[in-house]
């Protein structure tokens, strides 16, 4: 399906996708291995709150096929200043089902980034057989040539999904290049953790917490010390919303 057919909902710059993750999952299940590779990013809190203080990474985001809001705490917030809201689709969860529901344990899966043990884990929990894996090295953004020798893996290694799983907006600069350079195929997802909580090493909120839009509270609880200034910062996800509102207003 052609990214201009798919209903969108337009919230602080970025067209995200009508789609809940059932209508996700048919839509990324039906595309054909063979096409242009398409990229899936999934914008949280912290995402947005980059993006408005480095717009120059719109375009990462803006000319991905696919974007999909990972937050409830947004979508809330936004119905709570008037603003329309996009159905959420958090990143965990669409990564989770398409490993379930879609991915054959035969088939090819390429991952980008996640220590060896991770896609081991895996791998085992899903009966993976084909997986083409490649951790770059920290910084690996900052080094050309760590750069090319991403990229070269993933178009040396397609498969319906690939997961860029190192993190924003690392994962989105690969997915761009990719999609510039035109040689890779199948669906690239920015999923950053989402592996690690498929491999037990992370746990995520209780089903009910998550549903209560409380998840960020679990993951603070859990990482205080990594995690506290990230939610402080994303507490400017309110004043942009309202920024937005009073804009729809005049």
């Amino acid at each position: 399906m052609p990214s201009d057919r798919i209903a969108t909902v337009p919230l602080l710059g970025l067209d995200f996708a009508a789609l809940d993750l059932a209508a996700t999952l048919r839509l990324l299940a039906g595309r054909p291995p063979e096409a242009p590779f398409a990229a899936v990013v999934t914008p949280n809190a912290d995402h947005l709150v980059r993006l408005a203080a480095a717009p120059a990474l719109l375009p990462l985001y803006q000319g991905a096929w696919l974007r999909l809001l990972d937050s409830r705490v947004v979508a809330r917030a936004a119905r709570a200043f008037g603003l329309p809201a996009p159905p959420v689709v958090p990143g965990s969860d669409l990564t989770a089902a398409l490993f379930a529901q879609v991915i054959s344990a035969a088939e090819p899966v390429t991952i980008l980034g996640a220590e060896p043990a991770v896609v081991a884990a895996v791998a085992t929990r899903y009966g993976l057989a084909r997986v083409a894996h490649h951790n770059p090295p920290m910084g690996f953004d900052r080094d050309p040539e760590a750069i090319a020798t991403a990229i070269a893996f993933l178009e040396a290694n397609p498969a319906r999904f690939t997961f860029l799983a190192v993190g924003s907006p690392r994962q989105e600069v690969v997915a761009a290049a990719l999609v510039r350079r035109g040689q890779a195929r199948g669906i690239g997802l920015c999923i950053g953790a989402s592996l690690l909580f498929l491999a037990g090493q992370e746990r995520r909120a209780p089903r009910l917490v998550q549903r209560a839009g409380l998840e960020w509270a679990w993951r603070l609880a859990q990482d205080p010390r990594r995690l506290a200034r990230r939610y402080w910062g994303n507490t400017a996800i309110l004043r942009l919303l309202w920024q937005e509102s009073r804009r729809g207003e005049g």
